[in-house]
C-alpha cells in the first residue's frame, strides 16, 4: 500500500490542483483531485474506498484542509498563491 500526494502548479496563474493517489500492488486504485472535489475509484479495488471516504464528511473535510496545507508547504516560502 502507498499513499502519495502532489501538488500541480500552472504558470502565470494562481490555480493549484492537489492530487492525492493511493496505490496498492503497483497499481493506482483510487485519488482525491481537487478539480473534483470528491474520492473516486480507478479500479474495482478502488471503487469501495472511494464510496465509503466520500460519505465521510469528516474525511472529505481533512482532505480538503490538506489541500491548502500541502500545497503551502511545497511553495518557495511557504505561502500559499
Amino acid at each position: 500500500y502507498q499513499f502519495m500526494g502532489q501538488c500541480y502548479f500552472t504558470n502565470g496563474t494562481e490555480r493549484v490542483r492537489y492530487v492525492t493517489r493511493y496505490i496498492y500492488n503497483q497499481e493506482e486504485y483510487a485519488r482525491f483531485d481537487s478539480d473534483w472535489d470528491e474520492y473516486r475509484a480507478l479500479t474495482p479495488l478502488g471503487r469501495a474506498a472511494a464510496e465509503y471516504w466520500n460519505r465521510q464528511k469528516d474525511i472529505l473535510e481533512r482532505t480538503r484542509a490538506e489541500v491548502g496545507q500541502g500545497v503551502q508547504k511545497q511553495l518557495p516560502g511557504g505561502k500559499a498563491p
